[in-house]
């Protein structure tokens, strides 16, 4: 630890609305389960912010995606595409549907899925692709969607990272089938826990809304016509979630800030070939849920060592994801290996991203990577 300066977290909720308020007349009303009317609320006002006609709030991330899933008819012996590098979320709701996930490698630019894998992937079981907005940069979706149409297949943006992020003019989660969001604590917006599936299709919200709530007939009080999951969201969590959506520009401009200060303070490094900037394609909003950047390739048996070196600074990093075919649970998905996912996991390391950090701690930041890159 670096003297009586504090600790600088990896990721921090920024609670600057009207969050404690609306908790509050959760309080004062009694409505703290979910069936109160922020529910409802959250769930309009985040459709209307995507550009799209339904949004179906969940308890968070994970059962969002594997809500969607259920929803699409995922079952036994389908097999869907996802990156190798992600979170072990999107592989993880797959195998709760009984199928198979399969893995393709990643575009070493912007670490997302490689549409040209994806083709290569596909075989006469496969049911769907999830996308993945890796950090908050979205994947390549044009591409996708056409190979997705090619071959009759869902597609299913996790866009759990990527809140605000937008693909060619168009926000994430209305670009697709259908997508899944998080809110975690640590995500752009959050309500704690929580999750989010948007959609244009009037079908498929439906079935959502009916597995979500244990599939309980809507018109028909405690008649359950199949079987479903208990996913939704406490009228408590979609306050927190209204007041932070209420302010999400401003969240999303206070990233930018950051992303803007470091790139700018990294530069040296990046000349120095001591580090590569995350990159922003020119059909991209990056919202940087993360500040992401890969050691030089002859750093990378660093990594570690750089980030221990940095927490003994009273600096807190992530490694980027370990590829999920590396993982115990899906070590038999190996086969011929994934070289750019298991080369950008090997020398990634996310900076602590959040809004309330100041140009100081910026420094802070840069200036303990810095020597510990020597």
């Amino acid at each position: 630890m670096s003297g009586s300066l504090p600790r600088i977290p990896v990721a921090q909720p920024v609670l600057d609305g009207r969050e404690f308020e609306y908790v509050k007349e959760c309080f004062d009303t009694n409505w703290i389960a979910s069936n109160g009317p922020f529910v409802e609320r959250f769930e309009r006002q985040f459709a209307d912010y995507c550009g799209v006609k339904h949004a179906i709030a969940a308890n968070n991330g994970t059962t969002a995606l594997h809500l969607a899933l259920a929803g699409l008819g995922v079952g036994e012996g389908d097999e869907v595409i996802v990156p190798t590098l992600t979170y072990i979320a999107t592989a993880n709701t797959v195998k709760y549907c009984n199928a198979s996930p399969v893995f393709v490698d990643n575009d070493p630019r912007t670490l997302n899925i490689d549409p040209e894998a994806i083709l290569r992937a596909i075989t006469p079981r496969t049911k769907g692709i999830i996308p993945v907005h890796l950090y908050g940069h979205p994947a390549d979706m044009d591409p996708i969607r056409e190979i997705a149409a090619a071959h009759g297949l869902f597609v299913l943006e996790d866009a759990a990272e990527a809140t605000g992020a937008s693909y060619k003019g168009r926000k994430v989660g209305s670009v697709s089938d259908v997508a899944s969001f998080s809110f975690f604590g640590n995500k752009i917006i959050t309500t704690g826990e929580g999750g989010m599936l948007t959609t244009d299709d009037d079908e498929l919200a439906k079935t959502l809304r009916l597995l979500r709530g244990q599939g309980m007939d809507p018109e028909r009080r405690y008649w359950f016509p199949v079987i479903g999951f208990n996913y939704r969201m406490t009228n408590v969590a979609a306050a927190i979630g209204l007041g932070q959506l209420e302010r999400i520009e401003h969240h999303l401009a206070a990233r930018q800030r950051v992303a803007r200060l470091y790139h700018d303070r990294l530069g040296r490094l990046e000349a120095a070939g001591k580090i590569v900037r995350p990159t922003s394609e020119n059909w991209a909003e990056h919202v940087y849920w993360m500040y992401t950047i890969l050691l030089a390739p002859g750093l990378g048996p660093h990594r570690d060592r750089v980030m221990s070196e940095m927490d003994a600074a009273g600096i807190e990093t992530r490694p980027v994801f370990h590829p999920l075919h590396t993982l115990p649970p899906y070590r038999d998905l190996a086969g011929a290996g994934f070289p750019v996912a298991e080369d950008c996991a090997a020398r990634g390391i996310n900076l602590p991203t959040y809004g309330l950090l100041t140009e100081g701690d910026i420094d802070r930041v840069v200036s303990a990577l810095e020597k510990s890159l020597g």
